[in-house]
């Protein structure tokens, strides 16, 4: 058992909805200690609001790594030995000085019991980005293996059921939706969403974009493909209409320059790294809409 992570559920592993592991532990009686980082000045390993769980046995998230984190571990071990009903309590350490870190920085740790009053007050963490993934190939499950580490909100969506990895359990903030037409769940997307366009045909792709350039709403889409592919969409969009303005906005190829290699593994670095780089978008409101077929993750809708 890693003394970081711990012991994770199904095939992926799940740092991102930290919260949720929470509510485990609570639910199973396991005590634990909320540990976050509530003050930071100068140069420091994580920002403020950072939270990982710490219980006699194992540990999940991070606040830095490091002597930090090993420090801050031991404390929250020795609260859960010898003072088991603590009230909340902060710890400020300059990481130069007392550590040996060289950030140079200094944080403001608080330790809190975990119990119900502590995760009704637990606050919602916003998505970095909201995501329709089109495409449950080779690629496609690269970049969902990548995703389920960070903090977003992610429909993947293909008409295939057989192409989802069998046996494995999503994190919670990506929801596997089974469906056709596919280019229909455009319309369930927010404003200023993400999309992400790889099937395994080009028919389907083009369907897909068009719905998307159509929309105009997108804070950004990604065709897989090369610059070939790309010019002879962008012509057929043309002779159908499409504002040049908007069909300007479309990336194709996707990913960050820089990344040579065509493995499905290294187009997801590139793809998910370019992502991570994009602007923050005006607010969403409300996530996704409700699709107009009703069924569940797990059955085709």
């Amino acid at each position: 058992m890693s003394a970081h992570g711990g012991p994770q559920d199904g095939g992926f592993p799940l740092p991102a909805d930290l919260q949720a592991t929470a509510a485990r532990w609570l639910a199973a009686g396991e005590a634990g200690v909320v540990i976050e980082v509530v003050k930071t000045a100068g140069s420091v390993p994580r920002e403020a609001g950072t939270r990982m769980l710490v219980s006699a046995t194992r540990a999940t998230g991070t606040i830095g790594g490091g002597h930090l984190e090993l420090m801050a571990m031991a404390n929250a071990r020795t609260l859960l030995a010898r003072v088991p009903g603590f009230a909340p309590v902060e710890r400020h350490y300059p990481l130069g000085p007392a550590l040996g870190q060289c950030c140079g920085g200094a944080v403001t740790l608080r330790f809190a019991r975990l119990d119900h009053a502590f995760m009704q007050a637990w606050p919602a963490t916003a998505p970095r980005f909201v995501l329709q993934l089109y495409g449950a190939g080779h690629v496609g499950r690269a970049i969902v293996r990548l995703l389920a580490g960070i903090p977003c909100q992610v429909q993947w969506i293909d008409e295939r059921e057989d192409e989802f990895p069998a046996g494995q359990a999503l994190p919670p903030h990506i929801e596997k939706v089974c469906v056709e037409p596919v280019e229909a769940e455009v319309d369930v997307a927010p404003a200023n969403a993400c999309y992400l366009v790889l099937t395994h045909r080009h028919d389907l792709d083009m369907r897909i974009a068009e719905a998307i350039l159509r929309r105009g709403d997108f804070h950004y889409l990604g065709l897989i493909g090369s610059r070939t592919k790309r010019a002879r969409f962008l012509h057929r969009y043309e002779e159908r209409g499409i504002p040049a303005d908007t069909l300007a906005r479309m990336t194709c190829p996707i990913g960050v320059p820089g990344i040579a290699g065509k493995e499905p593994e290294v187009i997801a670095v590139a793809v998910v790294a370019q992502l991570l780089q994009l602007p923050a978008p005006a607010p969403v409101a409300g996530g996704f809409a409700q699709p107009c077929h009703a069924s569940s993750a797990q059955e085709p809708r």
